[in-house]
């Protein structure tokens, strides 16, 4: 192990040089921080009082931009509100204070311009909240087209703005517009959409027969669903739960819900009472939407569009009607 250095046994430059390294180390920005406010006067502070100068004259000296200085000037002076250091007025030039420790600046400084805008300051609140430091999520806002690279590039990146959107868009009917316009303006989308569509309504067909007990058959009838057809639609459902997030869930919805159709057909089939009723519903089903048709035919200035094959249409139309009435008179009448 080496020995210790004595500082006179090295270069005073050196020696200078470490011992600045070792304050920014330890205290990051508040090293800086001090710099300025020590050498920049308070704004309503004319010159003859006090050697500093102006921020834009100590950036002329420092080579760096006013807004720079400016920065920094400010997070000293929130820090100085907050008694962690000592204000403006209280330091000469060339005076030295306590600093606090490095952790605390980012709390204080933000690198960015935008930070003192609505928007930065949104940005800044939403970071927090995330745990993140303001000043990464600052630089990502700053600049759309690395973060549009890295969103192309890289689907961990892609999956996390994707749900950042989502998230955004539960509180944001503009963007809930503009991403709906975009689906349907993009032909791949707009199937994707439908397809997805698709699949959640299947599982949640599955998921309502296996948690309610209840299942409609093909004429529409609810009726409760036979053990084995509750048992199977479990068995679908705990396997559709088990997916991951991101898997897609298409092909098993797909089997899960052909299964279970075809379990409630042959459910209808293997009761006879079932059966009958399940032919009666369809029956008047069918005669519904065929009276709901043939009311909504309007023969108002019928002159100006009649043609004979129309007539010829009604006239069918009326033998077929006399043939079910005669068909259903016969079935209701007792054989003898």
């Amino acid at each position: 192990m080496e020995a210790a250095l004595d500082a006179a046994d090295v270069s005073p430059l050196v020696a200078r040089d470490a011992q600045e390294f070792g304050a920014y180390a330890r205290t990051g920005g508040w090293a800086f921080g001090l710099k300025v406010a020590r050498s920049v006067r308070p704004g309503g502070q004319s010159a003859g009082e006090t050697p500093k100068v102006s921020a834009k004259e100590f950036a002329a000296l420092a080579d760096c931009s006013p807004e720079r200085v400016m920065r920094y000037y400010k997070a000293w002076d929130k820090a100085a509100d907050d008694g962690v250091v000592p204000h403006f007025e209280a330091l000469a030039p060339g005076a030295e204070a306590e600093l606090p420790g490095a952790d605390l600046w980012l709390t204080y400084y933000s690198s960015r311009s935008s930070a003192g805008s609505e928007r930065g300051a949104a940005i800044t609140e939403a970071a927090e909240a995330e745990g993140i430091r303001p000043t990464k999520a600052l630089e990502v806002a700053e600049n759309p087209t690395a973060l549009r690279a890295a969103i192309m590039a890289d689907p961990s990146t892609a999956r996390a703005a994707r749900h950042a959107l989502l998230d955004r868009i539960k509180e944001d009917p503009d963007l809930q517009a503009e991403l709906a316009r975009d689906i349907v303006r993009t032909d791949d989308l707009k199937k994707a959409v439908a397809s997805e569509s698709r699949s959640a309504d299947r599982v949640g067909y599955v998921r309502q027969i296996a948690e309610s007990g209840q299942v409609k058959t093909p004429a529409g009838q609810t009726i409760d669903a036979p053990v084995d057809l509750r048992q199977e639609a479990e068995r679908h459902l705990s396997l559709l739960d088990e997916l991951d997030e991101d898997e897609d869930t298409g092909e098993w919805a797909n089997e899960a819900y052909d299964t279970l159709k075809n379990l409630v057909v042959e459910a209808v089939e293997a009761d006879p009472e079932l059966r009958v009723s399940e032919r009666r519903t369809k029956f008047y089903s069918s005669l519904t939407k065929a009276t709901k048709a043939f009311e909504e035919l309007t023969f108002d200035d019928v002159q100006e569009f009649a043609e004979d094959d129309m007539v010829q249409q009604l006239e069918e139309l009326q033998e077929a009607i006399a043939s079910c009435i005669t068909a259903l008179r016969g079935a209701r009448t007792p054989s003898a």
